[in-house]
Parts: C-alpha cells; sequence; structure tokens
C-alpha cells in the first residue's frame, strides 16, 4: 500500500511542479482557510472514490485548530476553534488535497493539523476517543513535515496492524517544539498500543533511545492537557 502511495505521488509530480498557485498555497498559512471555503460544500456530501482511483480503507478527514497560548482552553472553546478542511476517500484525493496544504513546519504559533476517520472528532470527548489515548513523540524543530508525511501514508497504508483501534494522527505545532501523537480507541490494550508504539519506531526510523510517551484522553481531561503528566516508555 505504501508503495502504491508513492507511485502515485511521483505520476503526480508534474502537477505539483507547474502549478504556481499551488507553490503560493504552501508558503502562506491563511490559505488553509481557503481550502476550507472550497471544501465547504464537499463536507455535506458523502465523499467517495472517482472513476478509477485506488479507494483507502477508509474515508479520512482534515482538520486544522489554532488558539492563542495565553489563552485557557476548555473543551467548549477547543471545538470553536477547530475547523474542518476536507476528506478524502481515495489514494488521488488524498495526494491531490495534501499537495495544497500547508507544510507543518511552515505553520506558526500555536496550531495542529488532524487527520482522522470519518466521523470521528479530534476530541478527547469524542465517543471514539473516551476510552482511549495517545502516543505522543516529540521533536526538535525543522522535523515536523518529515515525520508528519511519514505517519500518515502509515496510517492511510494500514502499516500499523491494529483493526480498527487506530483513530487519526496528530502534529502539533509549538513554540520550542514540535509533537507528532497517534490516538488509538483503546488505552487498556496493552499489546495493541505496545504495536502501535513499535509501528512507530520503525515507519519513522527512530534511534532505539527516544523517549516515548502515552496518555490516556481519561488523563487529559482531568489535568485538561494534552502533553504534561505522561508515561514514559523508552
Amino acid at each position: 500500500m505504501n508503495n502504491k502511495f508513492q507511485a502515485l505521488k511521483d505520476d503526480d509530480s508534474g502537477d505539483h511542479e507547474h502549478s504556481e498557485d499551488s507553490e503560493l498555497l504552501k508558503e502562506k498559512e491563511t490559505e488553509v482557510c481557503d481550502q476550507e471555503k472550497i471544501q465547504s460544500t464537499a463536507k455535506r456530501k458523502a465523499v467517495t472514490p472517482g472513476a478509477g482511483e485506488h479507494p483507502l480503507q477508509y474515508n479520512y478527514t482534515f482538520w486544522y485548530s489554532r488558539r492563542t497560548p495565553s489563552r485557557p482552553a476548555n473543551t467548549q472553546s477547543y471545538e470553536q476553534n477547530i475547523k474542518q478542511i476536507g476528506t478524502v476517500a481515495s489514494v488521488e484525493q488524498f495526494w491531490r488535497f495534501y499537495s495544497h496544504l500547508v507544510r507543518p513546519g511552515d505553520l506558526t504559533g500555536h496550531s495542529d493539523f488532524h487527520l482522522f476517520k470519518e466521523g470521528i472528532k479530534p476530541m478527547w470527548e469524542d465517543e471514539a476517543n473516551k476510552n482511549g489515548g495517545k502516543w505522543i513523540i516529540r521533536l526538535r524543530k525543522g522535523l515536523a513535515s518529515r515525520f508528519w508525511e511519514n505517519i500518515i501514508l502509515a496510517m492511510l497504508g494500514e502499516q500499523f496492524m491494529v483493526g480498527e483501534e487506530i483513530c487519526g494522527v496528530v502534529v502539533s505545532i509549538r513554540f520550542q517544539e514540535d509533537i507528532i501523537s497517534v490516538w488509538n480507541k483503546t488505552a487498556s490494550d496493552q499489546a495493541t498500543t505496545a504495536r502501535i508504539r513499535d509501528t512507530l519506531r520503525r515507519v519513522l526510523n527512530l534511534p532505539p533511545s527516544t523517549i516515548m510517551e502515552y496518555k490516556t484522553h481519561t488523563d487529559s481531561i482531568k489535568d485538561n492537557s494534552s502533553f504534561r503528566n505522561t508515561k514514559i516508555a523508552v
């Protein structure tokens, strides 16, 4: 599946190169809002693969959020800040949409991109997430774009091999560091969370000494924090 993704990406490379508009989209964070407008009608329709396209096992929805760090976060304000920007159902739709998105490394401030299975909101309280948790990998600045692409290709290509356990992935841009996280459905299933951890190490080619952290969404709700008070796994 991953080879298929890469081959189709290579096939589409001409489209990426000849479009100056695409380059402008990549350069300006504000263009995320334009993508939201373009997709506004599509969100209300069922998204299906086009004729001859390679369907994904699940439809996936891109979300974007940004907030002012000095303002206290709560569920209501978070839900207002998170914006759905488009859904894809095939490999080809993914590459067309993804090629026009700002790269995470070009975002500023306190921003997040989320890619979740269609129907699952990237919120701790969502029915699919409430009993789950997430693996967290902290990155030094400059790595977010490459790691984000690798992790979403692994998810769309079903490389985690954990059935329906994967809910989605997030890249979080912060001032001192960037963070990749993978959300799964059942935090209490230690065998599954271990398999996700090991797959993350492999697809991201992480050094053996890399510190990985896990946090249940129940704990996040308790302390109103995504990345504090995590459990360390080396």
